[in-house]
């Protein structure tokens, strides 16, 4: 993020957005929004899986969804292309995470906001539910998904957004979410019950980069990344030897790959320690900035968590259903 930031004046930055939006704007009529008939489905574009699943959820056939990141995208420095402003500026709802996730993105949005209806959903969350960002003191973490309860409050933001653009529809809406909020309390259960069930000196969660923590403020488990919040922070090789040392000396066994993150800083983890003659292995790959594949029960934020639920108890010892809380993991662990 630091060399994103200092790359490019924000003069200059600015600049590029507004012609960027002003070329795409030519055209006005495939720039305005058309889903003003009752009949027509809402358009609604979605930054990551997580907002595009919520969305889906709420609008069912009342919405028509398109996520620009799928899976094993990573948010923190994702750009977008002609293709997506092309769908933004076309769109009748733009919904985006905020809280610096989308940090290559943030001018855009700030400018595409004056034009059409452009939401940053997590934005909602009030400062004392939030961690401090560890590089920015103005800043908080925005891995605000890895816990139940927070995505709450977010979905809830999301049923209003859809609710502003497509009032005749509220009442659907509403029940909607009422239904996903149920689901979200039953996976908060059901991790608080499984994390519950890990042995007191294996709770330490290593990944390649700070995105649990909300996880593990909620469910009691210390939590190590490699790298800061942003995957654009470097992982030195002093933090990896600090890391190594601490593995080492509490014996933990196991650490964990992200799907959008390289694994080369784990690896490196691995390797230190093995110098050291201490054995670690790969507990598994959890979902961190992305979901699962589309079509898939990983590919739903309740799947996306279920399976790091899962996949993070069975590792750190505890004894949980192989196949997750309703049994539809796509294997076992």
């Amino acid at each position: 993020m630091k060399r994103f930031l200092t790359r490019i004046p924000l003069i200059s930055r600015r600049i590029a957005v507004f012609g960027m939006l002003a070329a795409l704007a030519v055209p006005t009529a495939l720039a305005l929004p058309t889903a003003l008939r009752a009949d027509a489905p809402l358009r609604i574009v979605a930054t990551t899986g997580m907002i595009a699943d919520a969305a889906r959820q709420i609008g069912g056939d009342l919405v028509q969804v398109k996520g620009l990141m799928g899976p094993g995208v990573d948010p923190h420095s994702y750009r977008q292309t002609r293709t997506d402003i092309v769908a933004m500026t076309r769109a009748d709802l733009v919904l985006w995470h905020g809280l610096y996730l989308e940090a290559q993105m943030e001018d855009f949005f700030h400018d595409l906001a004056r034009k059409r209806n452009v939401v940053a959903v997590a934005e909602v969350l009030t400062r004392d539910q939030l961690r401090g960002h560890d590089s920015y003191a103005d800043k908080f973490d925005p891995h605000v998904w890895m816990t139940p309860v927070l995505w709450k409050d977010v979905v809830g933001e999301v049923q209003r957004a859809l609710t502003k653009a497509r009032p005749e529809s509220a009442e659907i809406f509403a029940a909607n979410t009422l239904r996903l909020q149920g689901e979200l309390d039953r996976l908060a259960a059901y991790a608080a019950t499984s994390m519950a069930l890990v042995p007191q000196g294996n709770r330490v969660l290593l990944t390649a980069h700070d995105a649990f923590g909300y996880y593990g403020d909620s469910f009691g488990i210390e939590v190590l990344g490699i790298q800061g919040i942003s995957t654009e922070s470097e992982a030195g090789l002093n933090r990896i030897g600090t890391l190594v040392d601490l593995l080492v000396k509490r014996r933990i066994t196991a650490v964990f790959v992200e799907s959008s993150v390289s694994d080369r800083s784990i690896r490196a983890v691995i390797e230190g320690a093995a110098a050291k003659g201490h054995a670690l292995r790969i507990g598994g790959e959890l979902f961190s900035d992305a979901m699962g594949q589309d079509g898939t029960y990983e590919g739903t934020y309740v799947g996306m968590i279920d399976h790091n639920i899962t996949v993070i108890a069975s590792a750190l010892g505890a004894d949980v259903p192989a196949r997750g809380m309703d049994d539809k993991l796509s294997a076992g662990f």
